[in-house]
């Protein structure tokens, strides 16, 4: 069914973005009963609300006109949305589907430049987008005319209560002229959402296009086990096992998301991160490099990524568990989105697991469970990827024919087919050893203790500035040893890590291919060099241990454990402070 729609404007730029049936919310908003009123609607994420606004207030703005008549003035339609990002995908959306009407978009937000939006807003605009504390700012400023308002839309409405712009938002719509439109768009209608409805809107149309009695159908979630301590293993293996071009990681903190960002990039994964202690160029830049395909996940907390909408994002992945179903739909529905499929896999610690299920279960969606992907299941997908590459399918130009020639003169196939896997797996970051994450803890008392490192033969010690103090830990050091260095784990000795370095050891056969290696990748921030007057030894051998330096304790600290007085009859150290003398009872 086409889009019922008369202005020719709106259709030309619906047609230019191949938009041939409307969604389920945007008929509802374009049916003849809810022309000129009021709506509140409760619609799912994805579901093309934007869209459906800006096509059910065109009447009001434009009437029978195509295009707006005369120079630009105070705005004639608002739209508040709870956060940056949502604002300014919001002001995107609206400025291509306007863009014959000869509209001018204004988008104001916090963290931009607000002087530039205050010569945007004084130069006259037809819609104003943004988020509430910018914009209750500019109309305290008198910057931000509300006079000639016509339509007030409220996006995701239940989230901006939930970041707490309630005073904003009354602020706001009290300023707003009394004869206005307010389309109130929410996930749910709670009782917060109902009575700013009943407040701020008159005679509204309820429009529902939410199943609450089934889940998402274009999202698959999966629950997967894992080892205490192998959560970051497990994030790991997901996003190697499903390569999607677009991937999701949600953490609880921002330390979190910090430390999962920097162990993703030091594997080798091309990641960017996103949580409230950015700036907003900096967020702006992380959003664009994952829309351009620069860079493939996006790690992030729940605020950080309220209302993002990013193209082909075809994995979720929950690294902590969420606090409620709520926010586990929440974040699972930034996939699945615009009829494309998507899959949610949710890290369960053994310890967590019936708080998983008990979120699963209240969310109302079935899940898999399973272990994470192991590494024999991630290389078994690397081949099915690697036969099915486009590239191989493509008809090979004459210079190409001709260098393919000269390989296999001299060379046998089997020879130039596994240099081109070696090549292929080289731009991948290494897959971790699993356990199975088991349905149960294993019993105590039946620890069973790593069998050691076999000495490999002569060795050669070198360091790394990285330390204990930057979270240096064996589990991604020494796959990125194997990445920068041309490394197997064989190669590799042993590892000590300290304070403020690490020293680790590599096989003299392969000391001149690893100090290449290194030279080539350009680590210049790992300081990766040999250590001084340390001839090669048998692999095991230690090194002494850094000295500790105790001259640099404070002054008030030192002595305190040197020379202390001592009792001459029991030749032990006297004590420092003297007991307290018990309270005396008087009797009356």
């Amino acid at each position: 069914m086409p889009f019922p729609i008369t202005n020719p404007a709106l259709a030309r730029a619906l047609a230019a973005r191949d938009y041939d049936e409307p969604t389920p919310v945007q008929s509802a908003v374009l049916e003849a009963d809810a022309e000129g009123r009021d709506l509140l609607v409760s619609a799912q994420t994805g579901s093309g609300k934007t869209v459906a606004y800006g096509l059910a207030f065109a009447p009001t703005l434009l009437g029978e006109n195509e295009q707006f008549q005369g120079r630009p003035g105070s705005p004639l339609a608002l739209v508040i949305a709870p956060t940056r990002e949502l604002a300014m995908q919001v002001h995107g959306e609206l400025e291509w589907l306007y863009a014959h009407t000869g509209a001018r978009v204004v988008s104001c937000v916090g963290g931009m430049d607000a002087r530039r939006e205050q010569r945007l807003l004084s130069a006259g605009c037809h819609i104003v987008v943004g988020t509430p504390g910018r914009l209750k700012d500019h109309i305290e400023r008198r910057q931000l005319d509300l006079s000639q308002l016509r339509v007030v839309v409220l996006d995701e409405a239940d989230e901006m209560l939930d970041l707490g712009f309630r005073d904003e938002l009354q602020f706001i719509l009290d300023a707003a002229p009394a004869e206005r439109r307010t389309l109130l768009f929410s996930a749910t209608i709670a009782r917060e959402i109902a009575a700013l409805a009943r407040q701020y809107q008159t005679n509204a149309l309820r429009i529902d296009t939410v199943n609450r009695s089934e889940p998402h159908e274009d999202i698959e979630y999966r629950a997967m086990r894992v080892g205490g301590h192998e959560a970051e293993r497990a994030v790991v293996n997901v996003l190697r096992y499903f390569d999607s071009r677009a991937t999701l990681v949600f953490c609880a903190t921002r330390d979190a998301v910090r430390r999962l960002h920097a162990s993703l990039q030091a594997r080798g994964f091309a990641a960017v991160a996103l949580s409230g202690e950015l700036s907003q160029t900096e967020r702006t830049a992380a959003l664009q490099s994952l829309r351009d395909g620069v860079a493939r996940v996006c790690v992030a907390t729940d605020v950080a990524a309220r209302g993002l909408d990013l193209p082909d994002l075809g994995l979720v992945i929950h690294a902590d568990l969420p606090t409620n179903h709520e926010i586990l739909l929440h974040r699972s529905g930034r996939t699945g989105r615009a009829g494309k499929k998507g899959v949610c896999v949710l890290i369960v610690p053994t310890s967590r697991r019936r708080r998983a299920e008990q979120l699963v279960s209240s969310a109302g969606v079935d899940a898999t469970w399973s272990g994470a992907p192991s590494a024999d299941e991630i290389i078994a997908k690397d081949q099915e990827r690697l036969l099915a590459d486009p590239m191989l399918a493509e008809e090979p130009s004459e210079t190409e024919l001709v260098q393919a020639r000269l390989l296999v003169a001299g060379r046998p196939a089997e020879v130039i087919a596994a240099a081109l896997i070696r090549m292929y797996r080289a731009r991948l970051p290494i897959a971790q050893e699993m356990s199975d994450g088991g349905s149960a803890p294993e019993p105590k008392g039946e620890h069973v203790p790593r069998a050691p490192r076999e000495p490999q033969g002569p060795m050669n010690w070198f360091a790394m500035a990285v330390g204990r103090k930057d979270k240096a830990d064996p589990k991604w050091l020494i796959p990125l040893l194997c990445r920068v260095g041309a490394l197997t784990k064989k190669d590799i000795g042993t590892i000590q890590i300290f304070d403020q370095e690490t020293r680790f050891q590599i096989a003299v056969d392969a000391t001149d291919r690893f100090t290449k290696s290194v030279l080539v990748a350009g680590e210049d921030q790992l300081r990766i060099g040999p250590v001084a007057n340390t001839p090669a030894g048998e692999a095991g051998d230690r090194l002494p241990r850094p000295e500790k330096r105790f001259d640099k304790r404070p002054e008030k600290f030192q002595g305190r454990f040197q020379g202390r007085p001592t009792n001459p009859d029991r030749g032990q150290p006297e004590r420092i402070f003297k007991r307290k003398p018990k309270a005396k009872t008087v009797r009356a």
